[in-house]
């Protein structure tokens, strides 16, 4: 088995395997991505109907790189009829992107039916592109609900979301138990890093570690990786909010949000754990939440059900389409494709939880799903630590203009952003502050200490 001693997941919002990664290999036949022929229909209201293809016209401006604006729908009728058409006879054949595109409330920006079926090519997304190419990408990971974030982040956290379907239906706060919790009650560390307001304070029984275990990703997750003191499962939120005054931008490529930012923020990540010490003994993921209404062509499989029918009468026994995932650690042969167990479960968000549960001596993972979730330490094949990986990511450190943060700034709230302003979003933001101002005034102690004892 593989010598991993840390685990750190990045998870980022919205965005579908084909979105992202659909075109990382056209000469591999061992890789599902697009072949560029792959199109939805589009009824207009006329009553005819045009075919709308998968496209690129290799441009990334902020605008190409906030495709599809306005936002799409993501909400579980949504999802349904992207999965099984306008006009639905059972069979999932993915043709319903552009009709439930175009069937979106008006918003100040025209839909364009071409929008959800934009897909990036690697050299638009050079750092997810490189790290999938030199370590491992899977197209068998699927979001575990086919609906929003909020109970796909729960799954992700719980291995349930506690019968909800939808953000709005889901209640605050959670109190389903989470692998945090079990991960303490086996003596195992953990912390969630974070940039403006994290979702998973939202669960009750991480309240009382709320000022211990919340951690703003900068500095501290930096600092932690680069002193060898990385816990030993680390969770990561982007930031989800522009912020004019503090002229930040967004960084988890929710649409129509640049995803270019949101690279900058993964290229952060691995150069923060590749240069730590423990970089031979760290298993490093990149997923996404749920595909947001982008594109995919794969239909999403069966899933084994929670046991807790949603009130509209979803069983949970489907998962929602494909998202990016890319594995990353010294131990994954470089170009692998990574996919589970032939004829069991694909990868989902519970699949986070088994693999914690199984490295880390856990116990029974969290729920019947996570029971059955593979695990991914089945895609750590090297003997050794053998592929280092690249020992930088040189990335253009992009600065939005002024423009581009008025129109962010105008952009109306998703609904899960909605849901994160609330106390426990607070309580996090404030312990983390408190935490960041005592340890720069450490800092400026130990660095005044430094310089008197140099003299």
């Amino acid at each position: 088995m593989a010598r991993i001693e840390h685990v750190v997941v990045l998870m980022l919002e919205n965005r579908s395997f084909d979105c992202m990664l659909g075109w990382l290999y056209r000469d591999r036949s061992d890789f599902d991505g697009l072949r560029g022929d792959e199109a939805n229909p589009w009824h207009r209201d006329d009553g005819t109907v045009q075919q709308i293809p998968v496209w690129n016209d290799g441009s990334l401006t902020p605008e190409a790189a906030s495709i599809p604006d306005p936002d799409p729908g993501e909400l579980f009728d949504d999802v349904s009829m992207q999965i099984f058409g306008l006009h639905s006879d059972g069979t999932p054949r993915m043709n319903g992107f552009v009709d439930n595109y175009m069937r979106q409330p008006a918003s100040g920006t025209p839909l364009d039916p071409r929008a959800v079926m934009h897909c990036f090519t690697p050299e638009q997304l050079p750092v997810l592109s490189m790290l999938a190419r030199n370590f491992g990408v899977s197209d068998r990971w699927f979001s575990s609900v086919p609906s929003e974030t909020w109970p796909n982040r729960l799954f992700a956290h719980a291995g349930s979301s506690g019968g909800a379907v939808n953000n709005t239906a889901i209640p605050l706060p959670f109190l389903l138990p989470s692998v945090f919790r079990r991960l303490g009650s086996r003596g195992r560390s953990w912390k969630v890093y974070f940039h403006d307001a994290p979702q998973t304070a939202s669960l009750v029984d991480l309240w009382p570690q709320i000022p211990t275990h919340f951690r703003f990703f900068d500095p501290e997750f930096l600092e932690d990786a680069a002193d060898g003191r990385l816990p030993d499962y680390s969770f990561i939120e982007p930031r989800y909010f522009t912020s004019r005054l503090l002229h930040r931008v967004a960084t988890d490529a929710h649409p129509p949000h640049n995803v270019a930012f949101a690279e900058q923020l993964v290229a952060s990540l691995y150069n923060a754990v590749r240069a730590g010490p423990a970089w031979d003994r760290t298993l490093l993921v990149i997923t996404f939440d749920e595909h947001g209404g982008c594109y995919d062509h794969v239909p999403p499989p069966a899933a084994v059900p929670t046991g807790r029918p949603a009130s509209n009468g979803f069983a949970f026994d489907r998962f929602g389409p494909r998202v990016p995932a890319v594995v990353v650690s010294p131990y994954v042969p470089a170009g692998s494709i990574l996919r589970p167990p032939e004829g069991g479960p694909p990868f989902d968000h519970t699949s986070i939880i088994s693999t914690l549960s199984a490295q880390f001596d856990l116990g029974a993972p969290l729920g019947d799903r996570a029971t059955a979730a593979p695990d991914l330490l089945t895609t750590l094949r090297l003997e050794q630590p053998e592929n280092m990986g690249p020992a930088c990511i040189d990335v253009t450190k992009l600065k939005p203009t002024q423009e581009e943060m008025r129109s962010l700034h105008r952009l109306p709230r998703n609904s899960y952003q909605r849901r994160l302003r609330w106390p426990g979003a607070l309580m996090a933001t404030l312990a983390a502050r408190a935490a960041a101002h005592t340890h720069r005034a450490r800092r400026r102690v130990s660095g005044r200490r430094a310089i008197g004892e140099s003299k």
